[in-house]
């Protein structure tokens, strides 16, 4: 649940919320699910909580969510809300250098499919790039 959340609840839900725990109560059927939200955006969860406890129980292949909590708390303050709810970015790719390009043409050059050709070639000399970047740095 906790690593995969972005594919269950969707890249919309998972950017303002995420799951907490899961709860199972004395002899009741179903468990409940925590989800920390941001109050300004727990309104929004709540009319979206069947929708979601359905995609949750998909994923488990029967009804074992039975109710949705919603818990808010402030974006930064508290141990839990600390953490933003979304990824940080990736960093754009640097682009390869010049002698990658050539090595990694030069290899590619029998290929007779000239779309196939380009796209060896330049994932060819993003690969030795990176290699030889990694190579370079101190351990």
């Amino acid at each position: 649940m906790l690593t995969h959340w972005a594919e269950i609840a969707g890249a919309e839900i998972a950017a303002i919320a995420r799951p907490v725990s899961i709860g199972y109560g004395r002899g009741s059927f179903g468990a409940t699910l925590t989800v920390l939200t941001t109050g300004a955006n727990a309104p929004m969860l709540q009319m979206q909580e069947p929708r979601l406890r359905e995609k949750v129980n998909a994923v488990y292949g029967y009804a074992a969510i039975s109710r949705i909590r919603f818990t808010q708390t402030a974006p930064t303050g508290f141990s839990e809300g600390q953490a933003a709810f979304s990824p940080a970015p990736n960093p754009a790719p640097s682009a390869p250098d010049e002698s990658a390009q050539r090595k990694a043409a030069d290899l590619s050059g029998d290929v007779s499919d000239e779309t196939l050709r380009n796209a060896l070639s330049t994932l060819g000399a993003l690969v030795l790039t990176k290699n030889k970047r990694r190579s370079e740095k101190p351990e």
